[in-house]
């Protein structure tokens, strides 16, 4: 035995009693520890799919959504358009009728103010021809000396409107 002490190659008992402890630690952590890890691991895995899984159906939502709001946006810009035109051709017609009643309304003043001042024109004329007539006499009575009266030609006047 004094050969295999002084010699380290040589296998002595505490090799094979070390080998054991290990082995014995080796089994009870492969199957005490490792599999609880394992477990954590997979769970882990599992959760980070399925949050992938839940971003990507998130982003597909949101793109729908996206895409709705976006045709619901224009739908309502061109609602919005087809209002404000109708409101403009409204307010033109309308502009156009106000326009209409005031230029008949004015058409109106005018033609009862023409009628007005026609109906006050002849009677100033007929007003002025009675004057004329008088006056005329008494101009021609203190030009010439003597006493002029209206003559009946100033009366056939006065009825036909034109001299005889």
């Amino acid at each position: 035995m004094n050969l295999a002490a002084g010699n380290f190659l040589i296998p002595n008992g505490t090799f094979f009693v070390c080998l054991a402890i290990f082995v014995i630690v080796f089994l009870v952590i492969r199957t005490m520890v490792v599999p609880p890890i394992l477990k954590v691991l997979e769970d882990r895995e599992a959760l980070v799919a399925k949050t992938a899984e839940d971003n990507r159906a998130a982003a597909a939502s949101y793109e729908d959504a996206d895409t709705g709001y976006r045709a619901a946006l224009k739908e309502a810009r061109a609602d919005a358009t087809g209002i404000r035109d109708q409101a403009r051709a409204e307010g033109n017609e309308q502009l156009s009728e106000a326009k209409k009643r005031a230029t008949a309304e004015a058409d109106a003043a005018i033609a009862k103010t023409a009628e007005q001042l026609k109906a006050e024109g002849e009677r100033a004329a007929e007003t002025a021809r009675r004057d004329v007539d008088s006056l005329s006499a008494v101009l021609a009575s203190r030009v010439l000396g003597t006493n002029v009266s209206p003559s009946s030609e100033s009366a056939a006047y006065e009825s036909t409107g034109t001299v005889k």
